[in-house]
């Protein structure tokens, strides 16, 4: 039986330029698409892990404008959870403006807007009403204070928190040893370990690092390569199915997403792995951040075509 996932982060307006290139420092490239998607690390995974079939909450500051508004409405009709969102007068809700390119690589500026007033103190009513067994992501799009203060909280409580170390910066060493699960990606994993992520055994020796500081269990996702995961006893690669991928926005939110909801189902750390993998190849061949993000019946189509 699944346990309910608690989801504490970001929501952002995502404003979406899809052209041929990238832009380079200073110019100006006409002929794009503008699309404008609800977005923000936090809400992306969310709405991930509820599509998935997740018992989801999201737990967030939004902006009390027409963009926190919309925000709000569509997390509800995402079935998720909305009890423990507030809505802040003070600061407008957050943008991201985001350039993606033909290969789908893209290039991010985040305005964190009332993101950024998620303290301690907003999240005091929804630490009061925790308890286990349940399980917590959290992502670095909220002010880092902050996210100590969950690993911590969590951590005093007995409930596993999954670390989504984006976009990468460092944690105080102590409270690394109170994370149960970190998914960082090759440029997270190297700012975090100084190890330059380029083979299996560079990926193997940074998660030994990880190991070092006390987090029980490393997923470093790989991108189209698929991911490397391991529980200190156990290790291996699971590779990521062949796409076409035109929009790699939020596959890394999809990931994580996915990867607490398989969690949540007590699933061991590989099978988790690989029905996240799935799920985060499904969403790069679709534009967009939430709308993107994959049901539980894509990933399970997928699942059973290859076993």
């Amino acid at each position: 039986m699944s346990i309910p996932i608690y989801i504490i982060g970001s929501s952002n307006t995502d404003m979406v330029v899809k052209a041929k290139r990238l832009p380079s420092p200073g110019e100006t490239i006409l002929g794009g698409t503008f699309l404008m998607n609800a977005g923000g690390k936090g809400a992306n995974q969310a709405v991930a892990a509820a599509r998935l079939g997740g018992q989801v909450s999201l737990i967030a500051n939004l902006g009390d404008d027409l963009f926190g508004r919309e925000a709000l409405d569509q997390f509800k009709n995402e079935n998720i959870n909305t009890n423990f969102i507030t809505l802040d007068a003070n600061h407008p809700s957050g943008v991201a403006l985001i350039n993606v390119d033909e290969q789908g690589e893209n290039c991010i500026a985040v305005a964190p807007g009332a993101n950024s007033n998620l303290t301690p103190k907003l999240l005091e009513a929804f630490f009061s009403f925790l308890k286990a067994p349940a399980m917590v992501l959290v992502q670095l799009e909220i002010p880092l204070s902050t996210v100590e203060f969950i690993i911590e909280q969590c951590d005093a409580r007995g409930i596993p928190v999954i670390v989504n170390p984006a976009p990468a910066q460092l944690i105080r060493t102590e409270v690394w040893k109170q994370v149960s699960v970190i998914t960082p990606n090759e440029s997270e994993a190297e700012l975090l370990t100084g190890i330059s992520i380029t083979d299996d055994r560079s990926a193997k020796q940074a998660a030994g690092i990880l190991h070092e500081k006390g987090i029980k269990n490393v997923v470093l996702t790989l991108g189209k390569r698929g991911a490397y995961w391991s529980d200190e006893t156990n290790e291996g690669f699971v590779a990521s199915p062949s796409v076409n991928s035109i929009d790699t926005t939020a596959a890394g939110d999809c990931f994580s997403g996915a990867l607490a909801v398989a969690l949540a189902e007590k699933v061991s750390l590989e099978y988790a792995v690989r029905f996240a993998c799935v799920a985060a190849s499904i969403s790069v061949t679709r534009m967009g951040a939430q709308a993107a993000m994959p049901s539980r019946e894509e990933v399970n189509e997928i699942l059973h075509r290859n076993t």
